[in-house]
């Protein structure tokens, strides 16, 4: 490795996005604790049918946020997880190629051996410093573990 690479993060290593998170879960407890609130506070042309729909539907919001909020890249010695709001991306290290983040992007974007690429939703964009940092770390695990050593 050249001497101005950064240095590697200890593996294994998790970037999360912080204000989305907070918001994410934030939101839910509001969105729990208001239709629960609600459901108590229904007046009586109300059923308990209603009230219990009105419960799960606050719920149903909430899941949806918890899957904005559980966001997350991980790396570790065997490869990376990409953990995005639906789907969940397990690629061993040799299965990667880069990491980029264009400017105005929402989320890095990882190049795959097969010639996909897939959002990295965990690393947020818009927080500048953290996001370019952990784009940096997560490039130079990239090289450390997935190119093939030099042969001399």
């Amino acid at each position: 490795m050249p001497d101005d690479a950064p240095p590697l993060p200890a593996l294994p290593v998790v970037w999360r996005p912080r204000r989305a998170r907070v918001l994410a879960y934030g939101f839910a407890s509001i969105m729990v604790a208001g239709a629960i609130i609600l459901a108590v506070l229904l007046p009586p042309p109300f059923g308990l049918p209603d009230k219990i729909g009105v419960a799960l539907f606050g719920c149903l919001i909430a899941y949806i946020l918890h899957l904005l909020g559980r966001l997350r890249v991980e790396a570790d010695t065997k490869g990376v997880t990409v953990v995005n709001a639906i789907r969940t991306h397990r690629y061993e290290w040799p299965e990667v190629l880069d990491v980029t983040l264009p400017e105005g992007e929402p989320w890095p974007r990882i190049d795959l051996a097969d010639g996909s690429s897939v959002g990295a939703m965990g690393i947020q964009g818009t927080e500048k410093s953290r996001s370019r940092q952990a784009v940096t770390e997560l490039r130079t695990l990239i090289h450390h573990y997935g190119e093939a050593p030099d042969q001399t």
